[in-house]
């Protein structure tokens, strides 16, 4: 029940595995825990082309009913956003689609397979007029939002360094089947477009535009079993299916010259035996530091030089408490929150903006940009040299 005067935005999302699951519940919780905010999600149709497996998820995360083709969500007026986060490669005509039909979107990352269809959709939700956004999740954790600010401020001074590391080890096994992450036709890229692309967003949002890269990359495993079924990250399969061939990097490595004079370094990995899943960087300038790691996702560690000589050194800032962003909404101070959170902090800028009539950020002039840089990394491999952003 959407409360009295709220404005009322029914959403149709297509795909309801990994990421379904993380913005069905950012949908049912953001007004939860921000009962202010103007505009609210109802969460009408949840679309999957597995009647069988659609009409589950529909239930389990409480969607009011379910499609298995998703023109049916642009029909008629009862959808006004369209959440995309189905795999990469119908992102594009999905996209467009719903943008002419005057659907506001909300898409996951990475935007499309390449710049020049991600610029497509850039392309036809503006002459469309509606609202669109790009799901960057990781610019939404308070400590990420507390090194913003640090740097918004001026704090940092000038920014000499950013390095960002993305590492995972799921894929180490070399029996663990061709999910369709490691298909470049569904999937783009592999670690670089999946992972990197998190890396490229978080440097564009805290430190600006990249002037030009060089990097290379890997595929340490060049042929996987073929799945008998895959869910998000994980797949089943015997020993003895035929393989097929992987045809994405495991791992990719770039430097970059940003356009205000900082260096950058970016390494993804799905080939790091022990990390999980660890999105971090620092940021080094001339009157301080910050370090974020994922893994710890409430802590920014904060150094400043002009601190007394003899406490000079990195200090551990747990980002919950009300001076933070966004943690008034939910636990007492020292209380942490976890992934799930920065979805919803991610549908509320997406409610307020469209309620406040303006682009939520980070949108598709984002996706764009971060496309951008990943081909510009990809055309530096292939031809081994550097290469200016904007040449494409």
């Amino acid at each position: 029940m959407v409360k009295a005067g709220k404005q009322q935005v029914n959403v149709g999302m297509v795909g309801y595995k990994f990421m379904g699951k993380a913005h069905s519940n950012a949908y049912s919780r953001v007004n939860m825990f921000f009962p202010d905010a103007p505009a609210a999600p109802v969460m009408k149709l949840i679309c999957g082309r597995d009647r069988n497996g659609v009409q589950q998820a529909a239930e389990q995360f409480g969607w009011q009913g379910y499609v298995t083709d998703w023109r049916e969500l642009l029909r008629g007026d009862e959808i006004d956003l369209v959440d995309i986060n189905a795999p990469s490669d119908v992102h594009k005509e999905i996209a467009i689609a719903a943008a002419q039909a005057g659907k506001h979107i909300f898409c996951e990352k990475p935007l499309a397979l390449s710049l020049a269809d991600s610029r497509e959709m850039f392309q036809a939700a503006e002459e469309a007029g509606i609202k669109h956004m790009v799901g960057f999740n990781y610019r939404f954790a308070p400590a990420v939002q507390l090194a913003k600010k640090i740097i918004s401020e001026g704090r940092l001074g000038t920014i000499y360094h950013f390095r960002a590391w993305f590492l995972q080890d799921w894929i180490l096994d070399p029996e663990f089947p061709l999910v369709w992450r490691l298909q470049k036709a569904v999937a783009g890229s592999g670690s670089h477009g999946d992972l990197g692309a998190h890396l490229i967003d978080l440097a564009h949002y805290l430190v600006g535009g990249m002037e030009e890269v060089v990097g290379m990359s890997e595929t340490f495993v060049k042929e996987r079993p073929v799945p008998s079924s895959m869910t998000g990250l994980s797949a089943k399969g015997s020993a003895d299916a035929p393989k097929g061939k992987v045809d994405v990097d495991d791992a990719t490595l770039f430097l970059a010259r940003f356009a205000g004079g900082a260096l950058g370094s970016f390494e993804a990995s799905r080939f790091a035996a022990g990390h999980r899943c660890k999105n971090a960087f620092e940021i080094n300038g001339s009157k301080g530091s910050i370090r974020f790691d994922f893994e710890r996702l409430n802590e920014l560690e904060v150094y400043f030089t002009d601190d007394a000589a003899d406490v000079q050194g990195f200090r551990r800032v747990l980002a919950t408490d009300p001076a933070h962003a966004y943690m008034d909404a939910w636990w007492p101070p020292g209380h942490t929150i976890g992934y799930e959170h920065t979805f919803v902090h991610e549908m509320l800028e997406l409610m307020q903006a469209i309620h406040e009539d303006r682009q939520p950020k980070p949108n598709f002039a984002d996706g764009v940009n971060c496309q951008q840089v990943l081909e510009a990394v990809e055309l530096s491999v292939s031809e081994r040299r550097w290469v200016k952003v904007n040449e494409l």
